[in-house]
């Protein structure tokens, strides 16, 4: 039995109209050679009543061709594709992930009577099709998802039609550039014919385009390592008027480009691989990212005229509440205040610098932003600047809190009329406002929201005593910390913490990695006596938090412990005494029979006094209503 094929699907794609999971069937499919890079495969799809011969798949499905899966009169459901209408009125369907619901051997053969779905002043989809030079692939093509497409150099063919063709059958090697390149633009790159794109209509189906565009933010120079290799590698971001693209440089292009770009400037850039946008890395607004390779060109522009210096979608801060945690978001505010740069140990056991800043807006609310690395020791907060955030996100740490990423661009006192705007409110009236900071209470893992307690709270209120556990924030001072048994000899690997044995001849045996290494590192997990005016508490810091709380690392303290015990227990005494803001998880647990509440600190930070005396002030105020 066959299919039931979706009608209408066809026209609706044509239109760029919504539906959901068409299911159509491949009529015809034919290969687009492509010299620099895989293969295209074009197909004629149909739906009962209309075929359209403008459907291209993206290259990563070609395996569905190459395994002869991918066979004409077979029935397809496809789950994602992508409308793209040129200037010049051709409309072409992009494939981007389709399932094979039914062989053409079960399908039997064409389903209905399609007539090919005509566009006025065109010639029909099956006419057009059949005058492209390639021939029907004796084994079935694929879909593709698109990946890095290496055809934007291409020599050979247009993915959109047969080989040396473009979809009115034109060979684009006589056509001038104007009517070859689907896209015009007002301007024209140096020492080329070729005119400039609007960013917003790069895509991987062209095979020759330049942007004139400029540079909002710029990256340092990374280095990486896998089971591939190693590498180096930088990235930057450009902006025009239509939109926004993120470009990435490895190795030795990095060598080539590294020291030409800069940020603010305008350039001409051509010729760069276009691929889907991997969005855990890239924030910006554009479905694709490009990579530099050895052909790819830079030229610096002296012409700046209606270019803009930066494209922000500022979020206000009152807003940041209804967002949903790691969302990626632009803020801007004025730098209220700003706390000394600290050093905290990554999980990696790498040193980072990290700021805090308060920043508030007009909306009469302030929000807690981290700066981490360069920007943290590099930010001056003298002045109160206005600070423009680019590509951060929102956290719930201690309620709603942003964080600048490697990829996020931070703008102190940009040129940009809602930093005039922010700059004036503040100056007239917003420096006198109590503004109320979102980042006074915290949001558990789950979404639920839960305010600052006292450590009497944790009794009186029965927490950690259900089936999860519960999370809460403190300002308690440390009064006395275990540091006898505080340090262990811990595994060397980056990602394992184990206790190692001592195997008495000069190797320590891990259980977890089952191995035997020459060396150990030390682990640190403290035990420590928290009082407030109301209770005292015994918790639980590991090794990040206990770090942060003794100001130390755990290597530093074991050299300490051998070298110079005296040192050792000045570390602790230092410590005693003083007050932080703790935030900790608590919950009921059972060992050998033994039920305990155990509360466990997940984070320690600094106290901003201003901030916890207008939040005691607001408390007043609640209890006097």
């Amino acid at each position: 039995m066959s299919e039931q094929l979706t009608q209408g699907a066809v026209e609706a794609l044509f239109r760029n109209s919504e539906v959901d999971n068409p299911v159509l069937q491949l009529l015809r499919i034919r290969e687009v050679l492509n010299s620099s890079g895989p293969n295209r495969y074009r197909l004629m799809m149909s739906d009962g009543l209309n075929s359209w011969s403008f459907f291209l798949l993206a290259t990563q499905l070609n395996h569905l061709a190459e395994e002869n899966l991918l066979k004409p009169n077979c029935v397809c459901q496809l789950k994602v594709t992508k409308t793209t209408t040129f200037p010049d009125g051709r409309v072409v369907v992009i494939v981007l992930d389709m399932e094979i619901l039914q062989t053409a051997e079960d399908a039997g053969g064409v389903i209905g009577s399609p007539i090919p779905l005509k566009k006025e002043g065109q010639m029909s989809s099956s006419q057009e099709f059949a005058s492209t030079s390639t021939s029907v692939l004796d084994s079935p093509p694929s879909a593709a998802v698109p990946g890095p497409s290496s055809e934007n150099n291409s020599k050979c063919s247009s993915p959109l039609g047969g080989i040396g063709k473009d979809l009115m059958g034109n060979s684009p090697t006589k056509a001038s550039p104007s009517k070859f390149s689907p896209l015009k633009g007002n301007n024209t790159s140096p020492g080329s014919s070729t005119k400039s794109v609007p960013i917003v209509h790069l895509n991987p189906y062209q095979s020759k385009w330049t942007i004139k565009a400029r540079v909002t933010s710029k990256s340092n120079i990374r280095t990486w390592s896998n089971s591939r290799g190693e590498g180096r590698v930088f990235s930057f971001e450009v902006v025009d008027e239509s939109g926004e693209i993120r470009i990435t440089a490895f190795n030795n292009e990095v060598d080539k480009f590294f020291p030409l770009v800069e940020q603010g400037k305008v350039y001409y850039i051509s010729k760069g691989n276009l691929k889907v946008a991997n969005k855990q890395y890239c924030t910006l607004k554009n479905d694709y990212e490009m990579t530099l390779h050895a052909h790819s060109s830079i030229v610096p522009c002296d012409d700046s005229v209606g270019v803009p210096t930066v494209q922000c979608d500022f979020v206000p801060i009152a807003e940041l509440e209804k967002k949903n945690v790691d969302t990626i978001i632009d803020v801007i505010g004025v730098c209220k205040s700003a706390e000394d740069v600290s050093l905290v140990v990554t999980r990696t056991g790498k040193e980072m610098s990290k700021r805090a800043l308060n920043l508030v807006d007009s909306t009469g609310k302030g929000v807690a932003v981290t700066l981490w690395g360069e920007e943290a020791e590099k930010f001056d907060s003298s002045g109160q600047p206005v600070v423009a955030i680019k590509g951060a996100r929102l956290s719930d740490f201690g309620g709603r809190s942003v964080s600048v990423l490697f990829s996020s661009a931070v703008m102190v006192n940009p040129d940009i009329p809602e930093a005039f705007r922010l700059r004036a409110w503040f100056d007239q009236k917003g420096h006198a406002l109590n503004s109320q900071s979102l980042s006074g209470t915290k949001s558990v893992r789950g979404g639920a929201r839960m305010n600052w307690k006292s450590l009497s709270d944790i009794k009186n209120e029965h927490l950690g005593h259900g089936e999860k556990a519960e999370f809460f924030s403190c300002v308690a001072t440390l009064l006395h910390s275990r540091k006898d048994s505080c340090l262990y000899q811990a595994c060397p690997s980056a990602d394992c913490k184990k206790k190692v044995i001592d195997q008495q001849n000069g190797l320590y045996h891990c259980d977890k990695c089952n191995k035997e290494f020459p060396n150990f590192k030390y682990g640190l997990i403290l035990h420590a006596n928290l009082a407030d005016f109301g209770d005292n508490q015994w918790v639980t810091c590991f090794q990040e938090t206990a770090e942060v709380l003794l100001g130390h690392s755990a290597e530093t303290l074991g050299r300490l412990q051998e070298t110079d015990e005296a040192a050792f227990d000045e570390v602790f005494q230092k410590a005693n005494f003083t007050t932080h803001i703790f935030n900790n998880k608590v919950k009921l647990e059972t060992y050998n029979d033994e039920t305990r509440l155990r509360v466990s600190v997940m984070d320690v930070q600094p106290v901003d006094h201003r901030e916890y005396s207008r939040r005691l002030l607001d408390n007043i105020h609640k209890l006097a209503q």
